[in-house]
């Protein structure tokens, strides 16, 4: 299985190198660099990654997106969404790979971690577990076979902040399985912003959410 690891990354020159030497061996990695102001894609050169640069800042749901049509320009097979910040342990990279590598009916797995880190995660994912049984709609550890990708047609078109593939692919029947991810303390800035600002990203995620679910949004012609 070609395997691609898709990193987005702003300002990430703490973490960056850390966060790809742990994980170099298990696939090909891609680092979306958000147009940092500081030395985040000179870092990862340095690693070996494939870096796309945006030259201006496009925000989360962007970066992934350029990651996975890289991925598919790569020829991927499996594209998996990891955290530059230093959050996700490399053993739970490598459980989400081994899951769809040994499970050939698997589409796509989802990291669920210990707890939510803001009242607004806690919220969506309530609605998702109910919904769906995703305990953790928000965690950022995840893996996609990329047949799913080219049968939506994005990563995400309506900023739902890296959920909008998960749940258009759920909803159209495809099959899952969960794994735990634990979390190291994050430095520097978190990738949502401010308490408020996160929360206003994370509500608002959640309403598209329920709006294409209940009004048939996911279909696809």
């Amino acid at each position: 299985m070609k395997t691609i690891v898709v990193l987005p990354a702003f300002n990430e020159a703490a973490t960056i190198t850390d966060a790809l030497a742990s994980i170099q061996d298990l696939g090909t990695l891609v680092v979306v660099d958000d147009c940092s102001t500081d030395d985040t894609a000179k870092k990862a050169e340095a690693l070996g990654a494939v870096v796309v640069r945006h030259a201006e800042n496009r925000g989360y749901d962007a970066a992934i997106n350029s990651g996975f049509i890289k991925a598919a320009e790569l020829g991927a097979e499996a594209v998996f969404t990891f955290d530059a910040d230093g959050q996700h342990g490399v053993d739970a990279l490598r459980n989400a790979i081994k899951l769809l590598e040994n499970n050939i009916d698997l589409e796509l797995v989802v990291g669920k971690r210990s707890h939510a880190a803001r009242f607004s995660e806690a919220m969506y994912s309530a609605y998702t577990n109910w919904r769906y049984g995703i305990q953790d709609i928000l965690c950022g550890l995840k893996g996609y076979r990329i047949s799913l990708y080219h049968r939506h047609g994005a990563f995400d078109t309506r900023n739902m902040i890296g959920t909008e593939l998960t749940l258009a692919s759920i909803g159209l029947g495809a099959r899952w399985a969960a794994f735990d991810v634990a979390i190291a303390p994050r430095l520097g800035a978190a990738r949502f912003g401010s308490t408020f600002r996160a929360n206003k990203k994370i509500l608002r995620a959640m309403v598209l959410a329920i709006w294409a679910d209940f009004t048939g949004g996911w279909k696809r012609p």
